[in-house]
């Protein structure tokens, strides 16, 4: 197993404390919910020439291990992310079910890849976090053999994914310090501008770059609301050190805030993103 020890940016140092391991403690509802992007992505690693795969940014190692088990004994599937903590729950996890898989904990704008030895580069919500995307995506490129494919999803903006922000929205009168979103990124919105990210692709290396729109109905049950909010993003990453009456209160107005999405037992929402491929040049 590769493991290459990434700097200590901010990104590392998030995905490696709090909100890394808060993504493992809510991974199963995470996995549900964003179960229609890992289809999409395991449709395109099984209708593609050649098993040699990599996932960006492959976090809990969920999509990775679906497309590992769609591919087989023809398969050699690797997945890349700075989190240990996320890590150590996808290479588990790979063990128990006996899903063969290696897992490089790293920074894949920096890492030393070998040359040439990907048929395709996939990643669900794992690309928007890049210090310098073009010079990852350039490395990601030299990674990939020559006529390979580049297959991601990726959020488009704030504003059209208003599920995304409702918490912090509804929270920010009672967090003072709760901060605010850069929009040009590294973050979940980063790659909401679609010509920012063709000039990303082009600049990199990547020809026959496609970004179309994806509108996907995702759902997590109404009981793992509130665990979902108190643990994840920036309004779950305060939540952590909030005092008891301030936890309260939060969770109270977020709550409530959350209303219009929940249906029953059920809480939905549209995700709405940015499915986009691309191709290494050919030799």
């Amino acid at each position: 197993m590769d493991v290459t020890n990434p700097p200590e940016d901010a990104q590392t140092k998030l995905w490696n404390g709090t909100a890394g391991r808060a993504w493992v403690d809510v991974q199963e509802v995470l996995d549900a919910m964003f179960k229609p992007f890992e289809d999409l992505l395991v449709e395109a690693a099984s209708a593609g020439a050649g098993g040699r795969v990599l996932d960006v940014g492959c976090g809990t190692g969920s999509t990775l291990l679906a497309v590992a088990r769609r591919l087989g004994a023809e398969g050699r599937c690797v997945g890349i992310d700075i989190s240990e903590p996320m890590l150590a729950a996808a290479r588990a996890q790979a063990e128990r079910e006996g899903t063969p898989a290696s897992f490089i904990r790293a920074n894949a704008q920096l890492h030393a890849f070998e040359p040439a030895s990907f048929d395709l580069i996939i990643s669900r919500f794992g690309v928007m976090f890049f210090e310098d995307p073009v010079r990852a995506f350039a490395n990601l490129r030299r990674a990939a053999r020559p006529d390979a494919r580049l297959q991601f999803i990726a959020w488009r903006s704030a504003a059209e994914n208003p599920f995304m922000t409702t918490a912090e929205r509804a929270a920010a009168p009672l967090l003072p310090n709760l901060p605010v979103r850069r929009p040009d990124g590294p973050g979940q919105f980063a790659f909401a501008d679609l010509g920012r990210v063709c000039s990303i692709l082009e600049d990199s290396g990547w020809t026959a770059v496609d970004v179309r729109p994806l509108d996907v109905t995702c759902t997590l049950p109404e009981k793992e609301l509130v665990r979902y909010v108190t643990r994840l993003g920036p309004v779950g990453l305060l939540l952590q050190e909030a005092d008891a009456r301030t936890r309260a209160q939060v969770l109270e107005a977020v709550r409530a805030a959350f209303e219009p999405h929940v249906h029953g037992a059920e809480v939905r929402f549209t995700a709405a993103c940015w499915r986009v491929s691309a191709r290494a040049p050919a030799e």
